[in-house]
């Protein structure tokens, strides 16, 4: 796993627009609500183009970011300039993280369980690196629990999405794949993003808490 090469510049350059206004349509909510609370050393896997960053806490001390796609490491390192906490942008994978076990008092995980190439790997990495009490804080789309959808999902997942949209997969048991890595669900929150009369395949998302017992 380590040493893998994470490039995807087609989808880097429409995730960077897309984040934009997804915050714009209510996700900067999400984002806010994610954080709000943590303190002391923060992990954050798979950071994308750093738009967490504005949210952190001052009760923060310092942020690794892991972003391993070039283009939004790059737009990371930005971000992480103009961000209340002091941010720290380094290459990684979820599933290999450059860190001693038990020295993170949380792990945020936002919107990229959904397409990291071993998620219980990411997870046991997560479990890893954070110390016992610690949490691990979650903002993910996630599979549904309409059986139609379900079956949109995995229709989609077997053909174009994750192609179309850099190893992402709408489907995944993520709430199943974190407590089978050890952490204790503590708050959730189940909502539809964005909010629509129609559920499309990456609607259903959660946020929430867990800890490390």
């Amino acid at each position: 796993m380590p040493g893998r090469r994470v490039s995807h510049p087609l989808f880097a350059r429409v995730f960077e627009r897309a984040s934009v206004a997804m915050d714009r349509a209510g996700g900067a909510r999400h984002r806010h609500r994610l954080v709000t609370g943590l303190h002391g050393l923060v992990v954050e896997v798979g950071a994308g183009n750093g738009r967490n960053f504005a949210h952190y806490p001052q009760t923060v001390t310092r942020v690794l970011a892991v972003e391993p796609e070039a283009r939004l490491r790059a737009a990371a390192r930005e971000a992480a300039a103009g961000a209340p906490v002091p941010v720290t942008v380094t290459d990684g994978l979820a599933e290999a993280l450059p860190l001693a076990d038990g020295v993170a008092d949380a792990l945020v995980a936002s919107l990229v369980l959904c397409s990291v190439a071993d998620q219980a790997g990411a997870l046991s990495e997560a479990y890893r690196v954070v110390r016992p009490g610690g949490q691990l804080r979650f903002f993910e789309h996630v599979r549904s629990r309409s059986s139609g959808l379900r079956r949109v999902q995995r229709v989609v997942d077997a053909t174009c999405w994750p192609l179309l949209c850099g190893g992402c997969h709408t489907g995944r048991d993520t709430l199943t794949a974190i407590g089978d890595a050890g952490f204790v669900v503590t708050e959730l929150d189940r909502f539809r993003f964005p909010p629509s009369t129609v559920a499309g395949p990456a609607a259903p998302h959660v946020l929430g808490t867990a800890l490390r017992p």
